[in-house]
């Protein structure tokens, strides 16, 4: 559901030498993740993160607006990869061969990540508190989809078609997820590509 950021990457580069580098969304959210992983969503606070991070309470709350969203690490910039990935698909290719071709490419886990993005990911679907911010996250990511499909068919994005496709991608896409953290043998790729031909089956018949 979100492109993985690398936790390996911890800081931005500080405009002056010899400054502490400015901390970074990947940096907090990786930490945050593996705190949580370790001793619960819940029982970790705000202040135990800005502290592992070496950070001020209120600059932490700089870079996320609430405890709930830190785990989604920097999800604005996940929504422009998606569009830009979406953006570069060639015009002549079917709106579902071009859903497939994107929902793969944004899902692929490189090997040396999958253990965090396991983390991160069940989170997001296994914490009951962070489902209603998830669902503001979900619905801006169904928007990204519906847009592309909306340009592709001449019809407003809030046309009931393209969302509906956009709806079906989440779902297509949460369905892989969620197998995949029930089954740790499971192959996140082959299980994306399972259901985007489902997806595709679908939408085939629009172009």
């Amino acid at each position: 559901m979100t492109s993985v950021n690398n936790p390996t990457t911890a800081t931005e580069p500080s405009a002056q030498p010899g400054r502490r580098p400015r901390t970074s969304r990947a940096e907090i959210s990786g930490v945050a993740i593996e705190m949580f992983t370790a001793s619960g969503f819940e029982e970790t606070s705000v202040d135990d993160i800005a502290d592992a991070v070496g950070i001020a309470r209120r600059t932490l709350f700089r870079y996320f607006p609430s405890k709930n969203a830190i785990p989604w690490g920097d999800f604005d910039s996940h929504l422009d990869e998606l569009r830009a990935m979406l953006d570069e698909i060639p015009q002549d290719l079917p709106i579902a061969e071009a859903l497939t071709r994107a929902l793969t490419a944004f899902n692929h886990v490189p090997a040396d990540t999958i253990g965090h993005h396991r983390r991160r990911m069940g989170l997001l679907l296994g914490v009951p508190s962070l489902q209603a911010h998830s669902m503001l996250m979900y619905a801006d990511w169904r928007q990204v989809i519906a847009e592309f499909c909306a340009h592709r068919l001449g019809v407003p994005e809030t046309d009931h078609l393209p969302q509906t496709i956009g709806w079906m991608s989440l779902g297509t896409a949460l369905a892989a997820y969620e197998h995949w953290l029930a089954d740790p043998d499971a192959d996140l790729d082959e299980l994306i590509r399972t259901g985007c031909t489902l997806l595709a089956d679908g939408v085939r018949a629009l172009h």
